[in-house]
């Protein structure tokens, strides 16, 4: 890095994290938990945690269209709680958010549900640490509810998601406060992590966007194809965002246990096969949906054999591997209509800004 330049604006505010945490919430930067006090010193031990010039955009944000630069970042990830080591993993994150793919603009202002989940792969994992054993998507504590905060922070105060106002989410949920963070269990998966398959190896997040997560139970699954079959058809409700005609695609997130993965592995030794026996079983007769909708999704071309395919095609489906030693359980978290997941190696420099992640449709 050469020569620390800081351009945010200087404001005098109490040190006291209550005091700050009151101010910041009138101007609108907080989220309702405490915030600490981004002083000077902070952000710039924050900035060369990150590796990277402190003006650097790490690509533009929606609905303000404003770059996000490392300085801002490090702001925000001060203000969570963020560690600073964590720094590379949240620019890759925020490089993998702005890719027009991943239609930030369009998950901001939805009336929708959805975050921003990030999934992380490679030794960064052991190194934060990021849960992916038990209690992998919440519960174990560590740096990552902190770290997914940070990005919510720069969502709010760089890309200008605002309830009410920039943001439509009828509900909203708990991720839009600390996000969703959870790392792959890759040493007890039997197959390559989610980043190795979408091209990135080594240290690397993968941004999707999640509806939420909703458990799955499977106490009579005894064999691989049996909790695949389980799996697809859970991920098939009738209210999956991808079930209204509107929809283009969603991609849909799902995680299995360590000893769910050893069973459908034994059972389907070709992970595409597996993608296949999922797809396959994500659908819902025709005839349970209510008659006034059902043109609709005729005319969309999402009938099929009497039947509403939840997915376009088996690569639509992103399956990880992560959580503890019940087997009973696994996770679903059903996706949004029309944007891709972004895979980011943490290394920068590999990054490329005239590529942007595509999907192609038969």
């Amino acid at each position: 890095m050469s020569e620390l330049t800081l351009t945010a604006e200087r404001i005098d505010v109490d040190d006291d994290i209550r005091a700050f945490t009151e101010f910041a919430i009138e101007r609108g930067w907080g989220d309702g938990l405490p915030v600490v006090p981004p002083t000077e010193a902070l952000v710039t031990e924050f900035i060369a945690a990150s590796g990277l010039e402190s003006t650097r955009s790490l690509g533009r944000l929606f609905p303000s269209g404003a770059d996000c630069t490392v300085e801002l970042l490090a702001i925000n990830a001060v203000m969570a709680g963020a560690p600073a080591s964590s720094m590379p993993l949240l620019a890759a994150a925020v490089s993998a958010a702005a890719d027009p793919a991943f239609d930030l603009a369009g998950i901001n202002a939805t009336t929708a549900s959805v975050v921003p989940a990030l999934v992380v792969n490679g030794d960064v994992r052991n190194e934060l640490p990021i849960p992916y054993q038990h209690s992998a998507l919440g519960g174990m504590a560590g740096p990552a509810p902190a770290i997914g905060r940070a990005l919510r922070l720069v969502i709010r105060n760089v890309a200008g998601q605002v309830a009410g106002k920039t943001s439509e989410s009828v509900f909203g949920q708990p991720g839009r406060v600390t996000g969703v963070v959870v790392g792959e269990w890759e040493e007890r998966s039997p197959w390559p992590g989610l980043a190795e398959r979408r091209g990135v190896t080594g240290d690397a997040v993968t941004v999707l966007g999640v509806l939420g997560s909703a458990n799955v139970l499977d106490s009579i699954g005894t064999n691989g194809f049996e909790i695949l079959e389980v799996m697809g058809k859970s991920l098939a409700f009738m209210g999956n965002n991808n079930m209204d005609h509107s929809s283009q695609f969603a991609t849909q997130l799902m995680a299995l246990n360590p000893i769910w993965a050893d069973k459908v592995a034994a059972d389907v030794p070709r992970f595409e096969d597996v993608l296949q026996i999922v797809f396959d079983h994500a659908t819902l007769p025709i005839d349970w949906f209510p008659t006034s909708l059902q043109p609709a999704l005729e005319e969309a071309g999402d009938v099929k054999d009497g039947k509403v395919w939840l997915m376009d095609s088996p690569d639509d489906l992103n399956i990880i591997v992560c959580g503890g030693s019940g087997n009973l359980h696994g996770t679903m978290l059903p996706g949004m209509s029309n944007m891709l997941p972004v895979t980011r190696s943490l290394d920068a420099s590999t990054w490329d800004p005239n590529t942007t992640a595509r999907r192609d449709v038969a």
